[in-house]
């Protein structure tokens, strides 16, 4: 309806058929992070189909659906927002972060094997909000809106718990820019309870491994039609302890400082 949408996709897990990913505690490939070839095949063509499904579905409810010609309006439908929620759920095994095949406390001083439990399927459900909250008038380009968003997973199979983003952005900041946005967004993430008490275990054995937390980071946009084919977007962020607080690999008792990024989107309609 003009008010519902649902949606459901349903995708192998694992297209390249590798068993184990970046991450120290699954045996990943440490160099190379995105690298998910494996086992000799380095094409990257191995399409598996053994590994999972990954299934996807969203909920999405739209308030205040507004006409495709705003100039002919003479009645307010309202404030238009849309509101999701939706959720995966994965059927692959997932290496436990908590216990090792033996049902040992992992990296802690009684594990023999160093090898994770494999547990059954994994999952995650968020929710989505955005919403205009102000315009001046029905015919005008400019509005004030703001979006959030939550996720949760379990956290004994998970690098990240939950996090959450939040933010507001203006349409039309400047007179004759009736194109343009400037956004201002803030979020967090939470290291997952799992990776914290892996990083106690391997602690208590006298290894130096610092406890990780909460990631929290900053952004700042500004997108500009320059020409009717040409968007450019400058951006900015700052992130408040990188991912909750690693050691910096150049001292033995730091935590990595935090980082500016900045950056510059371009985009060209022919």
């Amino acid at each position: 309806t003009d008010q519902f949408t649902v949606m459901f996709a349903a995708a192998d897990d694992n297209p390249p058929g590798n068993t184990s990913n970046s991450f120290g505690i699954q045996g990943g490939n440490p160099v190379d992070p995105t690298n998910q070839n494996a086992n000799g095949n380095a094409s990257g063509t191995k399409f598996n189909m053994g590994t999972g499904a990954l299934l996807m579905t969203e909920l999405q409810y739209a308030i205040n659906p507004q006409p495709d010609d705003m100039s002919k309006v003479t009645k307010d439908p309202g404030l238009p927002g849309v509101y999701k929620l939706g959720g995966f759920y994965d059927t692959g095994r997932f290496p436990d972060y908590r216990y090792n095949q033996s049902g040992q406390a992992l990296g802690g001083p009684d594990d023999t094997t160093g090898i994770p439990r494999w547990d059954r399927g994994n999952w995650m459900v968020y929710g989505i909000v955005d919403q205009m909250l102000w315009r001046p008038s029905l015919q005008s380009a400019q509005s004030v809106g703001v979006f959030a968003r939550a996720t949760g997973n379990g956290g004994d199979r998970n690098m990240i718990s939950y996090a959450v983003d939040a933010g507001v952005n203006l349409k039309a900041p400047f007179k004759g820019r009736d194109n343009d946005t400037v956004g201002v967004g803030w979020g967090l993430g939470r290291a997952s309870y799992g990776q914290r008490q892996y990083d106690r275990n391997v602690n208590s054995t006298g290894t130096p491994t610092l406890t990780q937390g909460t990631e929290n980071h900053l952004e700042v946009t500004y997108q500009a039609q320059v020409m009717p084919w040409w968007v450019m977007q400058p951006d900015f962020q700052y992130i408040w302890n990188p991912s909750g607080g690693v050691y910096d690999s150049r001292y033995s008792t730091k935590r990595v400082g935090n980082e500016a990024v900045f950056g510059l989107h371009s985009s060209i309609t022919f």
